[in-house]
């Protein structure tokens, strides 16, 4: 008798993919954007090839990495939430070996690209590491945990600036800034849809710890990394495509903290909101690129 398809068992390397996030790359791309902020803006429009080629694969890398410790730490609660429960080593798509396999492999390959780097950036990937592997632990222990991840978005801006400069100059902290409240801002929204879980399993968010003020928490957030986008758009003299897409950005968060307050907004919402600020993130690129070269 056949198996059905329905019934076949994953294959090992689509659940390695499963388990990277590589078959989202949303969630890719959206700490692909800060590190491409830093370093178009560090390099003053015009990166070297070669850094370009090792930032890209590094986030890369590191996302993959983080993703894998994530689901490690995870794996007992995220087969009791709905929107976690199909995750590989939730449904045993994959052995807790392999993937700690993975991990090492990920590490290893992101320590690899240091040997690109200047010291003051290789010693900024190291500090990133703890923040990276102890993440997952905070939902555990702290009742704001995206701000620990926020923090560890925040080594997207600083690991590029210190790869192009050799040094953190005060431009580099308030792009820091403004991407750290950015992403308070929209894993607040993606922290939504799992509050009742998060409840039922004595786990902490951003979503839990504002409650009813979420929408007003995450206008806060967006309007902070405004402010901190604007000073750095001062401090480094851009031209005007890029505060035109800081007119967008004004726009796109506003519009989003409007629709977050609505009573009961649908479920789609809120990733609808993760995918609208990859594409803002890419738009504030060029206008960065442009701003820097016209």
């Amino acid at each position: 008798m056949e198996t059905s398809p329905l019934t076949r068992p994953e294959p090992t390397w689509k659940a390695i993919l499963r388990l990277m996030r590589w078959d989202k790359p949303t969630g890719r791309l959206i700490l692909m954007v800060p590190a491409l902020w830093s370093l178009f803006l560090a390099a003053r429009g015009t990166p070297p090839w070669g850094l370009l080629v090792v930032i890209i694969v590094g986030s890369l890398i590191t996302s993959a990495a983080g993703c894998i410790v994530n689901d490690l730490w995870d794996r007992d609660i995220d087969p009791q939430v709905q929107r976690t429960r199909t995750r590989p080593l939730a449904s045993k798509a994959l052995s807790v070996r392999i993937a700690i396999g993975l991990a090492i492999i990920a590490f290893l390959c992101a320590y690899g690209l240091t040997f690109y780097l200047n010291r003051l950036t290789f010693w900024l990937c190291v500090a990133a590491v703890p923040v990276i592997v102890l993440y997952p632990l905070a939902k555990r222990v702290f009742p704001v945990p995206q701000l620990v991840l926020a923090i560890a978005w925040g080594f997207a801006v600083l690991i590029p600036w210190a790869a192009v400069t050799g040094a953190l100059e005060p431009a580099a902290w308030l792009l820091w800034g403004a991407v750290v409240s950015w992403t308070l801002g929209f894993d607040t929204v993606y922290a939504i849809p799992d509050r009742e879980f998060d409840a039922r399993l004595g786990v902490n968010s951003s979503a839990r710890f504002f409650g009813r003020r979420t929408p007003q928490a995450v206008t806060l957030f967006f309007a902070v990394a405004v402010v901190l986008l604007g000073l750095t758009g001062w401090v480094m003299a851009l031209s005007w495509p890029y505060w035109v897409t800081l007119v967008l950005a004004i726009v796109v968060w506003g519009r989003e903290g409007y629709l977050l307050s609505l009573y009961n907004p649908p479920p789609s919402l809120y990733g609808r909101i993760f995918r609208q600020n990859v594409l803002l993130g890419f738009a504030l690129l060029g206008g960065m690129v442009l701003g820097l070269l016209l």
